[in-house]
């Protein structure tokens, strides 16, 4: 039996309709190795002593670590599995830090549609926002999608 892609096409996703992710709790591994791939060694990330008695009271995660996750999460949807051709842009705001062991999920909302004068493929914008475990917002982001047509 042939594998059969579960991504949606650019007709049909839908201005409006919105799809979340399961959770993801972010672990001390989760920094350290992310600190190492990136090279970004920051106190913030990586020296609990540094960061005890910072506004936060203890280390946080990377922001590009949770828009990496943020993107894993939206993959295992599967909405853009065989269908996505590009992320064409990213924009990002972070608004929250995310600690060792807080769990994120990501919503993502369908907000416009256009489709290409080349046919074939139209481009999605959707508002990428992850949250904690108790609701709070931690990064407002858009992505544009450029999608195969169905």
């Amino acid at each position: 039996m042939a594998f059969k892609m579960r991504g949606l096409t650019f007709d049909q996703f839908e201005v409006g309709q919105v799809h979340e992710t399961m959770a993801r709790t972010i672990t001390e591994g989760d920094v350290a190795a992310f600190a190492g791939l990136s090279g970004d060694f920051n106190p913030l990330h990586t020296d609990e002593a540094f960061m005890k008695d910072s506004p936060f009271g203890g280390r946080i995660a990377h922001g590009m670590l949770l828009a990496s996750v943020a993107t894993g999460l939206a993959n295992q949807v599967g909405i853009f599995e065989g269908t996505s051709i590009a992320v064409l842009e990213i924009s990002l705001r972070f608004v929250g830090a995310v600690k060792f062991g807080d769990t994120v999920h990501l919503k993502l909302t369908c907000q416009s549609k256009k489709e290409s004068k080349k046919g074939g493929k139209g481009t999605a914008h959707f508002a990428a926002e992850l949250y904690n475990q108790r609701d709070e917002k931690v990064i407002d982001s858009t992505w544009v999608v450029l999608l195969k047509k169905g």
